[in-house]
C-alpha cells in the first residue's frame, strides 16, 4: 500500500493512504542500518499490521525528486510564500531570505500577497514591479473576501506545496479556504496524532484534495544553510545573472568593483532598488558570518 508521509514525530511516521485514511506507522530496521531518515513528504509503502486501529510499518521509501535541508523534507514542488500586501507591511528582507532559500536548494516559488482589499492600488504596482525580475510567480488574494482564492488553489493543484510566511498575513485563513473539503480528513490526522505525547510543532502536511497537499513548516526563516557562501548570492538573484558575464571582473561581488554590469542596471531603473538593498544586506552578513 502506498502513501505519503505527512507528519513524524518521536520515531512514529503518519501516512496519508488517499483510499483509506491515515496510518500510524514505525520504520524498520534496515532504514536506520542504512542511515537513512524518512521525511515528511515522502511518499512510501507501508505494510499495515492492524487495519481497523490502522497501524503499519514503513517498509520502503520510494525515489525522491528532491529533499530540503531546512526544513528537513522531500517531494517539494512548489514554496508558496505568503506576506500581507499591507499590515503588516511585508518585511522586503525576510522575502529574499525565502526567495534565497528555496532557489539555492532548486524549488520553484510563488509569492502570495494576502490583504489586497487592505492595499491602495499603487501599493500592489509597487509590490508587483520590485518582484517583477525574481524569477517568481506573484498573486494577490484577500482571505477576508476570499478573492484570488480560486487562482491560488489552481497554483497548487497536483503539487505538494511548502507553506511559508510571518505571523499575521493570513497564512492559516488562507489555508482553511483552500482545504474546505479537507477539514474532515485534518481533522482526523490531528485525532490520529495528537495523543498527549506528540505536543511539539513539526512540519505537517495537509491533505487538500487528490494529489494535493500543503506543508506547514515552522521555524523556515533563517537564512543559514549549510555549504551556502556570500558567493552563492548572486546566483540566487535572476535578475543578476544575466547581466554578470558582462561585468569587468569574474566573480564580481556587485558591490564596490568598477564596471559592473549589475550596478549600471540599477541606475538604469532595469533592478529594483529594494532587491539590490536587500542583497548588500544579506552579503555583508554572509561575509561576517562565522566560519565553524
Amino acid at each position: 500500500m502506498q502513501g505519503k508521509i505527512v507528519k513524524g514525530i518521536s520515531g512514529f511516521y503518519y501516512v496519508h493512504v488517499a483510499e483509506s485514511g491515515i496510518y500510524e506507522c514505525k520504520a524498520k530496521g534496515i532504514f536506520r542500518n542504512q542511515k537513512i531518515k524518512p521525511l515528511v513528504g515522502d511518499n512510501v509503502e507501508i505494510a499495515v499490521l492492524n487495519e481497523e486501529e490502522k497501524i503499519g510499518n514503513v517498509e520502503k521509501i520510494l525515489p525522491r525528486k528532491n529533499e530540503l535541508i531546512r526544513p528537513a523534507v522531500s517531494n517539494i514542488d512548489l514554496a508558496l510564500l505568503i506576506f500581507a500586501a499591507v499590515s503588516p507591511k511585508p518585511n522586503f528582507n525576510l522575502l529574499d531570505r525565502f526567495l534565497i532559500m528555496m532557489r539555492y536548494q532548486g524549488v520553484p516559488v510563488t509569492i502570495c500577497f494576502n490583504k489586497a482589499d487592505l492595499a491602495a492600488g499603487e501599493q500592489l504596482a509597487e509590490l508587483k514591479e520590485i518582484y517583477a525580475g525574481c524569477g517568481s510567480r506573484v498573486l494577490f488574494t484577500s482571505a477576508k473576501k476570499e478573492e484570488g482564492i480560486d487562482l491560488l488553489r489552481e497554483e497548487l493543484r497536483g503539487k505538494t506545496a511548502a507553506v511559508a510566511g510571518p505571523s499575521g498575513v493570513g497564512k492559516s485563513s488562507l489555508i482553511n479556504l483552500l482545504q474546505p473539503e479537507a477539514s474532515m480528513e485534518t481533522g482526523a490526522i490531528s485525532r490520529k496524532i495528537e495523543r498527549g505525547r506528540h505536543t511539539t510543532r513539526h512540519s505537517e502536511i495537509i491533505p487538500v484534495e487528490p494529489g494535493t497537499y500543503i506543508m506547514d513548516t515552522p521555524g523556515f526563516s533563517s537564512l543559514s544553510i549549510p555549504g551556502f557562501e556570500k558567493e552563492d548570492l548572486s546566483d540566487c538573484y535572476p535578475e543578476f545573472v544575466p547581466l554578470a558575464p558582462y561585468c569587468r571582473f569574474a566573480g564580481c561581488s556587485h558591490i564596490s568593483e568598477p564596471d559592473c554590469r549589475v550596478k549600471e542596471a540599477l541606475a538604469e531603473g532595469k533592478i529594483h532598488p529594494v532587491r539590490y538593498e536587500n542583497y548588500k544586506l544579506l552579503y555583508e552578513e554572509l561575509k561576517d558570518q562565522k566560519k565553524y
